[in-house]
Order: C-alpha cells, then structure tokens, then sequence
C-alpha cells in the first residue's frame, strides 16, 4: 500500500485517539468511540469482499439493466445500474458510494464514487486508516472458470494515499451455498454493556472520591 497522506497521517491519528476510548485505557465516553462495523452499520467495500472470520457469503446476481451484489455480513446490498447513466451528484454520498458498471469483454467492470468521508477503511472489516470522500474505486470480476472468478479492485484517493494500489483474489462459488441471515443488532449487546459499564465505573469512582 502506499504511503499515508499528511491529511490521511492527522485523520488516522485524531481517529486512534477517539477510539481508543473503546479499549482499556480509559472507559467508553460514546457510541462514537467504536467503529461502524462494530455498531453493525457497515465495514465499507473494500471491507466487505475479503474474506475475514465468518459471514463471508457473496450473492451476485444479474437482471436486465443491474447488477446486485448482497454481501453476507452486515447484510448490505449494491445495487448496480448498468445502462450508462451519469453518477449521482457530488451532494448525494453513503457509506457503499454510487455505483456505475458496465461490461468490457467478458469483465463487469464497476466504478464507484460519491462516498461519504473519514468512516472505513480499506483492511478487513473495514479497518485501517479511514478513507476520504475523494475515493474511487475500480471493481473487476472476471470468470476464470465453471465456479470461480477473478477478483480485482484499484483504490484511487488522493486525499488518503499517496499513489493508487490494486487487491485482487479469487472468489470461489460454493454449489448449493446461501448467504445467511445476519442478525447484528438483536444479538449485540457488547454496546450496551460497554457503556453501561463505563457509566458504572465512571459512578463508582465519583462516589469513592466524595467519601474522602
């Protein structure tokens, strides 16, 4: 990968330095001090095509005019318009971006911009060092055989990395595999009981303090 930005430098900084509330140095002061994968919002794209510890299903499926990739963990879906319209204006931006595709050969090619800025990054689960609102992303799917494709992405952010850089990997189709449900919010309490127990302590020492 290449080098951090000076920009990218400071937001990694800022953002350790915020989360770092979620470990234990110091007590949880907000829902904020946790990434977004752990509040099961989203891991980002470059986060959620590679494989990781579990939920690593991948449902493309092709009807005419779009393409849709639902991705198993954290249960997000892209849709992708294939009949060449422009991207969204450069006020409308989300965590997944907008996609374009289009087909060159026999490779869906899908471009994706107009992603809100400095909330996943490229690693698993969308770790790392956050991306910037400036990021483009260039997806490859190319059939290497009867169950398995060639996967590739270029990341393109100015603002985040010095140079642009490309992942690829193979996905393997398992016959007879389904994308399973996954139920994030109803079994997480890790939130709930991180704050609650910060809160506790944050009590605790208040009232050991007055009693001196």
């Amino acid at each position: 990968m290449p080098p951090l930005t000076p920009e990218a430098q400071k937001r990694q900084a800022e953002n350790a330095a915020r989360r770092q509330g979620a470990g234990t140095t110091r007590p949880a002061a907000s829902w904020e001090d946790f990434s977004l994968y752990i509040r099961c919002i989203t891991r980002g794209i470059p986060g959620s095509i590679p494989p990781t510890i579990y939920g690593n299903g991948t449902h493309i499926v092709q009807s005419p005019g779009y393409v849709a990739i639902l991705h198993e963990m954290v249960h997000e879906a892209r849709v992708i318009p294939m009949d060449g319209r422009p991207h969204a204006g450069p006020n409308v931006r989300s965590y997944m971006g907008d996609p374009r595709g289009r087909w060159e050969g026999n490779t869906l090619v899908v471009e994706t911009t107009n992603f809100l800025g400095n909330r996943t990054g490229i690693v698993g689960n969308g770790g790392g060092t956050p991306t910037s609102d400036a990021m483009k992303l260039t997806e490859r799917f190319m059939r290497t055989g009867p169950n398995e494709m060639r996967y590739e992405i270029t990341i393109d952010d100015p603002k985040t990395y010095t140079g642009t850089f490309k992942v690829g990997f193979p996905l393997t189709q398992e016959p007879g595999y389904q994308n399973f449900e996954y139920a994030c919010h109803e079994g997480n309490n890790a939130m709930f009981n991180s704050l609650s127990g910060a809160r506790a302590r944050e009590k605790a020492a208040a009232e050991a303090a007055a009693k001196k």
